[in-house]
């Protein structure tokens, strides 16, 4: 009988430490992840609500050259990816400054109507609390959407536009089959740590490195979180924001110097998962909409990385910075 004890009393340690290490998750606001420099929050209201938008503020490590250089991260990202980007620009006389959207990262996760529009005016807020009246943005993916928008709204303020292979160089209407949000809702439910990996895997990186799991382990944290949920529903926000509020169109409209930087084997589509094989490999080709793109910017330049997916700075970090910093 005692030995059915132990046996029962090491079954239930057992199970209790996997639960334990199940539950080890990170918050839905990423207070658990450690970012590379101290964060700062932006009180925002809106819709009724108090949201606060988290930002890092860095100063140049060199001898200060008067400029500043803002970066709109990913829809799968947060601030936390550009650490090698920062060091190597204030270790060039930058100022740095990298916000968490509203909806991302460190910031609020709140139920509101998004849009790039809103966003944008957000961050000219913030910009302006700071100090800073104009900058050079630098955006990747969904933040390129967000930057061109920025660039559109306030071409004053933007020094220079500088795209890291942004998503919506195609109108996804046009591409990809309309779900609601409530639809993408329930499919943002049901990821996991093996298919955000194998996204990543497909979509983002030529090659898997050992260091691309911390990119897994912070976006699959969240998933064991109580309140993944609403970061779940948060996600199928800013799917429908991206799908429904296309930049591709306005492109002709820019009135700022441009530079895109192009990893030519990027094969990001926004709602990949709702086409076919064979219309996956006719969208998303970024060899191809790179060149597209920059005819329709006026003077933009293109800068394009062979053997390189979504995520220049981090597969190839050297000539990434080599190139951002001649751009600059």
């Amino acid at each position: 009988m005692r030995r059915l004890h132990l046996y029962i009393l090491t079954i239930l340690t057992l199970s209790t430490s996997a639960i334990a290490q199940q539950t080890d998750t990170l918050s839905i606001t990423l207070e658990n992840v450690k970012y590379a420099y101290p964060i700062k929050y932006f009180p925002i209201v809106t819709e009724g609500q108090d949201l606060r938008m988290a930002y890092m503020d860095i100063a140049p490590t060199e001898k200060p050259n008067g400029r500043t250089v803002v970066l709109f991260h990913g829809k799968n990202f947060g601030g936390y990816y550009w650490t090698n980007v920062i060091k190597a620009l204030t270790a060039r006389g930058f100022r740095v400054i990298v916000p968490d959207q509203i909806g991302f990262g460190k910031s609020s996760k709140p139920f509101i109507h998004y849009s790039f529009h809103q966003l944008a005016a957000w961050n000219k807020a913030l910009l302006t609390s700071l100090g800073v009246q104009k900058a050079n943005i630098l955006g990747h993916s969904m933040g390129g959407m967000l930057a061109t928008r920025y660039a559109l709204l306030y071409p004053e303020a933007t020094e220079k536009l500088l795209l890291e292979n942004p998503i919506g160089l195609e109108d996804y209407r046009q591409i990809v089959p309309y779900v609601n949000t409530e639809q993408q809702y329930q499919t943002e439910l049901k990821a996991t740590a093996e298919s955000v990996r194998n996204y990543y895997k497909s979509s983002y990186f030529t090659q898997w490195r050992p260091e691309y799991e911390e990119l897994v382990r912070i976006a699959a944290g969240v998933m064991h979180s109580a309140d993944f949920p609403r970061y779940a529903k948060v996600a199928a926000m800013t799917f429908t924001m991206i799908y429904e509020q296309p930049v591709v169109h306005e492109f002709a409209n820019l009135k700022v110097p441009t530079v895109l930087f192009i990893g030519k084997d990027d094969k990001t589509i926004v709602g990949k998962g709702l086409l076919t094989l064979e219309q996956q490999k006719m969208y998303g080709q970024y060899r191809v909409l790179g060149k597209q793109t920059v005819a329709k910017i006026p003077k933009a330049k293109l800068v394009e990385f062979d053997a390189c997916g979504h995520i220049p700075h981090l597969e190839i970090p050297t000539e990434f910075m080599v190139s951002l910093l001649g751009a600059l």
